[in-house]
């Protein structure tokens, strides 16, 4: 594999950042290929502006359209472009970040605002239809990606915890964002309990870590539904013979052993 692992902690001593250090010793150990962007490390702007497309400011600001022309022209911020060159290099994409108030940090969501520019991740049509191609095809299409996140609570996670089900926490990024812009999603490795872990649990973890990430080439993507496969209509809605009378985020995998099977039945 060649791996960009993209990394947001603010503290190269935290356990995260830990993490890290093993996940892409095990992954360069096995003989794949890493590449890095520590976000915080690189001090990355994670504000869009204006200067990221090099606009003149007269005409009214539409950041969709004025990063597709800024892209097409050759006129997108170099460290921009600098992402997209680790991109365009790694079939692999592996996020890492500690889960704050159900999210990523802020400097990790700026990334992908600002790389994710419409006309490279989004927003591509294919040429002889001109239909765009997005949920299974796009502009990543070909590529893996996962997830590892740091979770501060140890219990009250799943289906029935009052933290919620962190699959379904992360769809956004995994649906919303990989499954999206094309790329196949390996389910993530999610990490509870890392405000206080032992030498014994710390093992434990990084021995699951370094399995997890070797087995990424071979492992099955979600199965989630591509948005050309038919199933759903021209309003984009699941159509009635699948799941009927279900809702919730689990009916866009078509699998029937899905993580929310029994929340939607």
């Amino acid at each position: 594999m060649r791996v960009l692992w993209v990394f947001a902690h603010p503290e190269p001593r935290s356990l995260t950042a830990q993490l890290r250090t093993v996940g892409i010793a095990a992954l360069r150990e096995a003989g794949h290929e890493v590449i890095e962007s520590d976000l915080y490390a690189m001090n990355w702007n994670p504000v869009v502006t204006a200067s990221d497309f090099a606009h003149d400011g007269v005409e009214r600001l539409d950041v969709a359209h004025e990063s597709e022309s800024a892209l097409r022209a050759g006129r997108l911020a170099a460290d921009i472009r600098a992402e997209h060159e680790k991109l365009a290099w790694a079939d692999t994409v592996v996020l890492h970040f500690p889960l704050w108030w159900y999210g990523m940090p802020a400097i990790m969501k700026g990334w992908l605002d600002r790389v994710m520019v419409q006309g490279y991740a989004y927003g591509v049509r294919d040429p002889e239809s001109g239909r765009t191609r997005r949920y299974g095809d796009g502009g990543l299409a070909g590529k893996r990606a996962t997830a590892v996140v740091s979770v501060g609570a140890h219990a009250g996670l799943g289906p029935r915890g009052i933290h919620g089900d962190l699959t379904e926490v992360l769809f956004p990024l995994l649906h919303g964002t990989f499954f999206y812009t094309g790329m196949d999603v390996v389910e993530p490795v999610i990490i509870p309990g890392t405000n206080r872990v032992s030498d014994e649990r710390f093992a434990t973890i990084t021995a699951d870590l370094r399995t997890r990430l070797l087995a990424l080439p071979t492992t099955a993507p979600i199965p989630y539904r591509h948005q050309d496969s038919g199933d759903y209509d021209a309003d984009w809605n699941l159509r009635p013979p699948h799941l009927p009378g279900r809702s919730g985020l689990g009916i866009h995998r078509h699998d029937d052993e899905s993580p929310w099977a029994a929340q939607v039945r």
